[in-house]
């Protein structure tokens, strides 16, 4: 088999569609739109990804375009640059950072109504999960019994997801850090 040439490039999501399995990255460089296929993605450990999401992968040239072969980062969106979220106006993000990243598991969402609730592992109350914080991390969608890592915080309804990784994310970061 020949020699497949694969190059770094960093570039923001498109769009992606969970539903259909794949959606596009655009370069930072410029060129035609990179193929980003759901594989891909849950090889780093996620099932979704918010559009305007900045990541850094490999891509490959085929005969049918440009695709994503890894997804080596994904930088969420920073939480100064959107606050529409009333939990979240004003949030301290050194506050944030130094609430513990829980382990906890999707008991429900509903992208349309924009929320839904996750269990923090080894505690009773419900923790309030909304769209705008996915986006925010970089997730776009959640599905029932996902492995999650948040830091919770209180928000003026009570316990709230002030950050959401994919666990798997976490884990590669942890290992990676040792």
């Amino acid at each position: 088999m020949p020699e497949v040439d694969q190059q770094p490039v960093s570039g923001v999501v498109k769009w992606f569609d969970p539903v259909k399995g794949f959606g596009f990255v655009v370069a930072d460089s410029g060129g035609p739109d990179i193929l980003l296929h759901v594989n891909v993605l849950r090889n780093f450990g996620q099932s979704s990804i918010a559009d305007g999401t900045c990541v850094e992968l490999t891509v490959q040239q085929t005969a049918r375009g440009v695709q994503a072969t890894e997804i080596t980062a994904i930088h969420p969106v920073e939480i100064v640059q959107s606050a529409t979220l009333v939990d979240i106006v004003g949030l301290d993000s050194d506050a944030l950072q130094a609430a513990p990243l829980e382990p906890a598991r999707v008991k429900w969402f509903d992208k349309a109504k924009g929320f839904g609730f996750a269990n923090v592992f080894g505690k009773p109350e419900d923790v309030f999960v909304h769209v705008e914080i996915l986006r925010l991390s970089g997730l776009s969608d959640l599905q029932p019994g996902e492995a999650l890592a948040v830091r919770v915080i209180n928000g003026k309804r009570g316990q709230m997801a002030g950050e959401v990784h994919a666990w798997e994310t976490v884990l590669h970061s942890t290992d990676s850090d040792s």
